[in-house]
Formats: C-alpha cells, sequence, structure tokens
C-alpha cells in the first residue's frame, strides 16, 4: 500500500484503484503486474493535478472538483496546511459535509464565483482568513500571499464553474497559466 499510496493522492483514489484490482482478479492478472501499473499512475488534468512550486507553496489544480463530496476527497489527501480556492455557481450545495475538514485543515479560503456569500456565511468562522477574488489571476495572487513556504493552494471549488468558465477545464487551465504567471 505504501506504493500505492505514494502515487494516488488521496482517499478516493485509492478506492477506486482498489475496486479496479478486484474487478481485475482474472486468472492471468498477476498481483505484481497491478502493484507495477498502479505505482506508475499519473494524474489526469484537473484531478488533484500538482500544477508547480513557486517559493515553497505547492500549487493544485483540481477543477473537476465541482460538486461537495468531490472537494471533500481532495481536502481529505492534503497534509499540509491549505489555502483552498473554492466557489462557482453554487448548486443548492449542503457545506456541512466540510466543515470538519475545513476547520483542520484549511487556513484561508479564497471565493471565486457568483454565489461567494454562501461559502463566506458557512466557512467563514472555521477558517483564520476569507477573500473574494473576480478572476483566478486574482485568487492565485492572494492565496499565494496568504501562503508561506510548506503550505498549498488548492483550486478544489465544489462548485459549478459556468458563472465564469466555458466548463472545468477552462477554469484549471486559467489556474495552471495564473500560476505559472507568478
Amino acid at each position: 500500500m505504501d506504493t500505492l499510496a505514494k502515487a494516488l493522492k488521496g482517499e478516493g483514489n485509492i478506492y477506486g484503484s482498489m475496486a479496479e484490482n478486484i474487478t481485475s482478479r482474472l486468472p492471468d492478472v498477476r498481483k505484481e503486474g497491478i502493484k507495477e501499473c498502479l505505482g506508475g499512475f499519473l494524474h489526469e488534468e484537473h484531478r488533484l493535478e500538482e500544477v508547480d512550486m513557486v517559493r515553497g507553496i505547492t500549487f493544485i489544480n483540481d477543477s473537476k472538483a465541482t460538486n461537495v463530496n468531490a472537494a471533500w476527497f481532495a481536502l481529505e489527501s492534503m497534509n499540509r496546511p491549505v489555502i483552498w480556492i473554492a466557489g462557482g455557481q453554487d448548486k443548492g450545495n449542503d457545506y456541512r459535509a466540510l466543515a470538519e475538514i475545513v476547520s483542520k485543515k484549511v487556513k484561508a479560503l479564497v471565493c471565486l464565483g457568483v454565489d461567494n456569500h454562501r461559502l463566506k456565511d458557512f466557512f467563514g468562522e472555521r477558517v483564520q482568513a476569507v477573500f473574494e477574488a473576480e478572476t483566478v489571476g486574482e485568487a492565485v495572487r492572494t492565496a499565494y500571499m496568504a501562503g508561506a513556504p510548506n503550505d498549498i493552494v488548492l483550486l478544489s471549488p465544489a462548485c459549478a464553474s459556468f458563472d465564469r468558465f466555458n466548463d472545468y477545464t477552462d477554469r484549471g487551465r486559467q489556474f495552471k497559466q495564473a500560476v505559472y504567471d507568478l
């Protein structure tokens, strides 16, 4: 499991791989082959994708996390203090499922979207600092300024992207460009 845990970030990815392992239990499939394949696993674009490290702060693109459950799995996989970029078009989200994990792992929240008030109202007392941004570039710069070496800036919106972007891939690519522009 150590090799698997290093290759696959997040409990959700590990569960998925374990399910695939179970279904691959055909007579000709060997355990060593499965471990080898999973050990070389690379995250897909916009799914806990490590973008870059700038002055000790790691930037992770999880733009695909368009719901609360996906954002929970992303936050769960973080092992350092998080500056969380979240928001967009709220789909009637119930943020209670995120309350405990945000209180434990998130030191600052950068809200990026049309429904920022819901995020600010719910998480405002659960994190040290809450910011708002109008653009991805502003969100990335704000998160960077709120961060310190060894922190993680995580784009894991928990919301749809259609308020300001064509889709989650557009949002993720703009995030990556903003990181490269730092």
